[in-house]
């Protein structure tokens, strides 16, 4: 099967979305399929010849998104000489419709996978200077772009979400589309860290410490990480400065971050790593006693899973992607929105039997593997495909009758 992969965003930005994407591809080529994805430029990319390089209006990132073109005719004439057999399309904006447009005209089934809870990220709309007048302000909503989406994926063959919970939303929030889960898988080499590296950040992140705790995220509002530096404030006044917390990652909010840390006083209990090459993330979840998520905006959450197949165990708000693969007590806990309620379950988790928590999160990570994932979509493509096939003979069909019953109107 020739599979086209269409994305906003891809490597070398790092984020959830273009790890999916890569994992997937490389899932499905270990199963024997052809994968080209086709992605934005950006500066410093390395060529790839199983990606297809188009235009991007600003060739880098801006407020942690890139801006591609997905204009560029590029696309369209690299799609047409590919004769691809199914589109998987990553994004509903821009080179959504351009997915769109190429799956009506080449009749090619299209499958979208929604990774994105698009009304977490308003914020970065209306900072758009076309897009700063309260009248524009009030018209996009939730309710607007959820129904975009809604839209989107009723016009797709079939939508993916990443896990059931996702699904189950999408579901109560209206969509009448075909979904079936689909996540993002995790390749043999996110189960083997270098332990020795391990050992070395762990001796060097935690310092005179007793406790390390990890997390990764992109410095972003919606990843609601200054919950989780005002949690570790509640812990520092209950505990003293016991630990140090590792941040991997950068983003937008980092200055932010630092800066409520410190009028907290826990910044010098706070080491910002920046961002690290992703199969590097691994042995940061590795060195750390606890792995500590609190976003709020995952459809997965994936970033858990690497930490689980790190042997990590997990402490999170629970939310959507959360719900999914965290078990209380037995790969880690979930909490509510309470700074309270998380430093106590924290602290829980340091008292429970480490052995017990890392084998229940390496099981956990284990049913992810990203071959197994792969062929569960080869699965649901192979369903779009019959199904656009018998939809598009059926509307062939339906026009030679009206076309019939035209002719037979006039005469």
């Amino acid at each position: 099967m020739k599979i086209a992969m269409m994305t906003n965003s891809y490597k070398p930005f790092v984020a959830g979305v273009p790890i999916s994407i890569e994992r997937l591809s490389e899932g499905l080529r270990a199963n024997g399929h052809e994968v080209v994805v086709f992605a934005p430029d950006y500066e410093g990319q390395e060529k790839d010849e199983n990606i297809v390089r188009y235009r991007a209006l600003v060739k880098g990132v801006v407020n942690g998104f890139s801006v591609p073109n997905s204009l560029d005719p590029k696309i369209e004439k690299r799609f047409r000489e590919g004769n691809f057999d199914v589109i998987h399309v990553h994004h509903p904006m821009l080179i959504g419709q351009t997915a769109l447009y190429l799956s009506k005209k080449y009749h090619v089934p299209l499958c979208y996978t929604y990774h994105t809870r698009y009304e977490q990220y308003l914020h970065y709309i209306l900072k758009l200077p076309s897009l700063q007048s309260s009248c524009t302000k009030s018209a996009v909503t939730k309710s607007i772009v959820q129904n975009y989406v809604n839209y989107y994926a009723a016009r797709c063959d079939f939508v993916f979400a990443p896990t059931l919970s996702m699904q189950d939303y999408l579901e109560e929030k209206g969509s009448e589309a075909k979904i079936a889960v689909l996540p993002t898988g995790l390749g043999k080499e996110s189960f083997t860290a270098d332990e020795e590296e391990a050992d070395y950040l762990r001796e060097v992140l935690r310092g005179d410490k007793k406790y390390l705790f990890c997390t990764v995220a992109r410095l972003a509002k919606e990843k609601n990480l200054d919950f989780l530096v005002r949690a570790l404030a509640v812990r520092k006044e209950k505990h003293a400065a016991d630990f140090r917390l590792a941040v991997v990652g950068d983003g937008p909010y980092r200055e932010k971050l630092c800066s409520l840390a410190e009028e907290l006083g826990i910044r010098e209990d706070i080491a910002f790593v920046g961002a690290v090459p992703n199969e590097k993330v691994k042995n940061y979840c590795r060195a750390a006693d606890l792995f500590l998520f609190s976003s709020l905006s995952e459809t997965q959450g994936i970033v858990l899973l690497e930490a689980m197949a790190a042997g990590t165990p997990v402490l999170a708000v629970k939310a959507s992607g959360v719900r999914d693969v965290v078990i209380n007590g037995r790969n880690g806990y979930m909490t509510t929105v309470s700074e309270m309620e998380y430093e106590n379950k924290l602290d829980e988790l340091l008292k429970r039997d480490r052995t017990y928590l890392e084998q229940g999160a390496v099981e956990t990570a284990e049913k992810y593997e990203m071959q197994e994932i792969a062929k569960r979509a080869v699965v649901y493509y192979n369903i779009a495909i019959r199904n656009h096939n018998r939809d598009s003979n059926h509307e062939r069909e339906e026009n030679q009758l009206g076309s019939i019953s035209y002719f037979n109107s006039r005469g």
